[in-house]
């Protein structure tokens, strides 16, 4: 990505450049806290203990009964969840190849940063780019596409394991990738010219059609965090 006019670009195999479309998913703009300890009353507690005694000694299966091993709930990674316009776009994330550009989007998601932006820049057969928080006000559309939160994830987390494809959730920057915050785009296919450049964080897992009829000025009604 390189500025250009104060505007991000994206250069799509060297033949097109323009300001930086944030992802719905997207992107520049995206970068991301003990329990009390009690003293029993030793009153409660011998009644307690005689009450689970007594229990124990008329019940022999609760006497020789060892506790159930609790059952842990499967985790996956976060799912951003992108209601649109148009519909909503789920996108599973990549915590343990980008784990602070993961962590930053997640922050900004749970501070409801994206709620209420638009989709600022629509490249057929390229991108689909949002997170720019000018996008709230129509009358700095001139500017729509270059600023973030305010506050750059500052590393770069490019990795060779995930290379732009269809459906490839990647964070756009200024020309450096450590400045990428809160701006990100979808893409519409291979994008080889932009692997090495810019941090997939996540994959389309449901909504690409979605994001395909995504038009610029659509609003991101809301983005949240599944679990």
């Amino acid at each position: 990505m390189r500025r250009t006019s104060g505007m991000m670009q994206v250069a799509a195999g060297g033949m097109r450049s323009g300001p930086i479309a944030v992802l719905v998913l997207v992107l520049f703009g995206c970068s991301p806290a003990p329990p009390e300890a009690t003293v029993e009353d030793p009153i409660v507690a011998d009644a307690a203990e005689s009450v689970s005694m007594d229990s124990a000694e008329g019940d022999p299966v609760a006497a020789g009964a060892s506790p159930e091993p609790a059952v842990e709930e499967p985790t996956g990674p976060p799912v951003l969840v992108v209601e649109t316009a148009k519909g909503t776009i789920e996108i599973e994330t990549f915590p343990d190849e980008a784990p602070q550009s993961v962590e930053h989007i997640v922050e900004l998601i749970n501070r409801r940063f994206y709620n209420g932006l638009r989709v600022h820049r629509v490249e057929p057969g390229f991108v689909v780019q949002f997170g720019d928080p000018q996008t709230r006000d129509m009358t700095r559309r001139a500017t729509w596409g270059s600023v973030g939160s305010g506050n750059p994830i500052g590393v770069s987390e490019v990795s060779p394991e995930h290379k732009h494809r269809l459906g490839s959730v990647a964070l756009a920057h200024p020309g450096d990738p450590t400045r990428a915050d809160s701006q990100m785009y979808i893409s519409f296919g291979p994008q080889p010219a932009l692997d090495a450049d810019f941090t997939v964080f996540g994959q389309v897992v449901s909504g690409m059609d979605v994001a395909r009829t995504l038009a610029v000025n659509d609003v991101i009604r809301r983005v949240t965090v599944r679990p």
